[in-house]
């Protein structure tokens, strides 16, 4: 899959700075939310509105994946399921706690459903039973998840 939009975006990005690709210490990653086309486009649009700022990530999954943490300051673009780039937001704040401590004003800034903790959890809990078990794990309540905010800076 050929990433165009998102080396537009990101050199445009630059440029709004008056940076090129060449020069720039800055560094991105590039991903789509969830596993399925609907939520991934569904949630690309919400962040691009201003009202998703915030995701979970499980941090066993992440480790099992050899993926890195987040870390405020990071860059990400975001992309749909078909890979075209809508934004680009940057990593403002990292927290790692058990499931069952994440609060409802994390899920109100994940924006999804009716914002509420109760849509969170029964939410996040299939998606996360799901990925555990396809990596042969299985879903606590206090498994260590991973909060991260973030604010769109380019689009």
């Amino acid at each position: 899959m050929g990433y165009e939009s998102v080396k537009k975006m990101w050199s445009d990005y630059l440029l709004s700075l008056s940076e090129d690709s060449e020069n720039t210490i800055k560094e991105y990653s590039v991903w789509h939310f969830c596993n399925d086309e609907k939520s991934a486009n569904e949630l690309a649009k919400l962040v691009k509105l201003g009202i998703k700022r915030a995701t979970t990530s499980s941090l066993w999954a992440l480790e099992h994946d050899n993926e890195s943490i987040p870390h405020v300051g990071e860059y990400s673009v975001i992309i749909d399921w078909n890979g075209k780039a809508q934004c680009i937001i940057q990593t403002t704040k990292v927290d790692i706690i058990p499931f069952s401590e994440v609060s409802s004003e994390f899920a109100e800034m994940e924006g999804e459903g009716d914002k509420s903790l109760f849509y969170w959890r029964e939410v996040h809990k299939k998606f996360f039973a799901e990925e555990l078990e396809s990596i042969g794990l299985k879903f606590s309540e206090e498994m260590p998840v991973v909060c991260e905010e973030f604010k769109v800076i380019f689009q």
